[in-house]
């Protein structure tokens, strides 16, 4: 790992003492030729039938023409179909995110009264969100929390991990059973609701473990929740992200960055038509280039205090060159190339590591980190496998991740390859 400091512009990061180790990978070992040979030989069997029926129809010319225009119109039509359920669109082919159906009332005394539960998927930003103010309020025993991953129609399923995936640390988060309801996907859930539910199942979502409730699936009321809602239940009630004075710069913020960053790289993403696409990446890196200018003289975004804004864009950029540079095509620059935002990512990574437990003297740096292959794995199956049958992920920074975190910021769950609450 290489040793990446700010620049100039931005302020210096927190340095723990130096420890040199090597990055742990969990590497399962071939059992034997043959059965590495076995499995693919079976993966393969599929396409190896169409190679033989296409080798006996036209041998080795290409396919003719209407066959290729046939199978391009069946597959078009077939995306478009598929697009319209997973990422709606406007007239000019622009990604509208549905808006969340259950919202959290100020004057809604329900959640502070009754038990809760937080139903989250790790690939999730908008639930990354409520993990990090989950834990650095203090709220983990008084909030348990459900992981769902995504399963293979782009649904969020329950697993319940096999043995021998159970021996990481205690408190990293990693896929796990539903613990309240006892559902095998989110859907389920959702639908134990009084009256029933057939929309969207989507994270994160707060339970009403009593009434067997939906409080909750608005990212943003959550985290105002966890961080004012239920002081007297927090370990940190002390700890405030959205301070009165602040308010306003918060909310100035937010309007800025979560139609043009935080949902700008989906509307990348998923946009269906050329003009849309150009429309959502300029707005993206405009933007970007004035949060950078204004990082030159400032600490955070509000000043020097971390607050909610700055969790909400950074569970956007710890994503952004390893996922959406590339799957959701934000090609103009890296966040690398950034003068200020990278230093500033960094920054909030080691402010959150370096963080004192509550419960003891050791650092909540182990409840915290991240394992950045698993995020590309989870970040491209939940989003793409439905488009490519042979589910492939693709290759990219090949060596270490010094480019995303300083040597100097040593943190033990990089060798668990696994996560707390940054798990991605």
């Amino acid at each position: 790992m290489h040793c990446i400091s700010l620049p100039s512009s931005h302020l210096p990061l927190y340095s723990p003492p130096k420890t040199s180790f090597k990055l742990a990978c969990h590497v399962s070992p071939r059992m034997s030729l043959n059965d590495n040979n076995n499995t693919s030989s079976s993966s393969g069997n599929g396409f190896s039938l169409i190679n033989n029926i296409s080798k006996l129809l036209w041998g080795p010319s290409l396919p003719p023409g209407l066959l290729i225009s046939t199978v391009r119109t069946a597959w078009t039509s077939t995306w478009q179909l598929m697009m319209s359920q997973l990422a709606p669109s406007d007239p000019s082919g622009g990604y509208t995110r549905p808006p969340s159906k259950f919202r959290l009332s100020r004057q809604n005394p329900t959640a502070t009264s009754t038990k809760i539960h937080l139903y989250v998927g790790l690939p999730c930003p908008w639930a990354h969100r409520t993990l990090i103010v989950l834990a650095l309020k203090g709220l983990e025993e008084a909030v348990p929390v459900s992981i769902a991953a995504p399963g293979l129609d782009g649904s969020w399923e329950f697993k319940d991990l096999p043995d021998k995936d159970k021996s990481w640390d205690r408190d990293i988060l990693v896929p796990s059973r539903d613990k309240v309801n006892g559902c095998r996907n989110l859907k389920e859930v959702y639908r134990l609701r009084k009256g029933g539910y057939n929309g969207r199942a989507t994270v994160p979502m707060l339970w009403d473990m009593d009434k067997k409730e939906v409080i909750c699936n608005e990212s943003y009321d959550i985290i105002e929740f966890f961080n004012s809602g239920i002081n007297g239940l927090a370990q940190n009630p002390g700890l405030d992200l959205s301070p009165v004075e602040l308010k306003g710069k918060i909310e100035e913020w937010n309007r800025v960055i979560y139609p043009n960053v935080n949902n700008g790289v989906y509307r990348c993403g998923f946009a269906q038509s050329q003009e849309a696409y150009d429309a959502a990446v300029n707005g993206l890196f405009s933007t970007l280039d004035r949060i950078d200018d204004h990082l030159g003289g400032s600490r955070y975004l509000c000043g020097d205090r971390l607050t909610l804004a700055d969790i909400c864009l950074f569970t956007t950029l710890i994503r952004f060159d390893l996922v959406y540079n590339v799957l959701f095509k934000c090609t103009k620059k890296k966040l690398l190339e950034f003068s200020n935002l990278h230093g500033y990512m960094l920054d909030i990574y080691q402010f959150l590591g370096a963080r004192p437990s509550i419960k003891d003297d050791s650092r909540i740096s182990t409840q915290i980190s991240l394992h950045l292959n698993h995020l590309k794995q989870a970040q491209v199956a939940s989003h793409v496998k439905e488009l490519d049958p042979k589910g492939c992920c693709h290759l990219q920074f090949s060596g270490d991740y010094g480019w995303l975190l300083p040597d100097s910021f040593s943190i033990k769950s990089w060798q668990h390859s696994t996560c707390y609450a940054l798990r991605l």
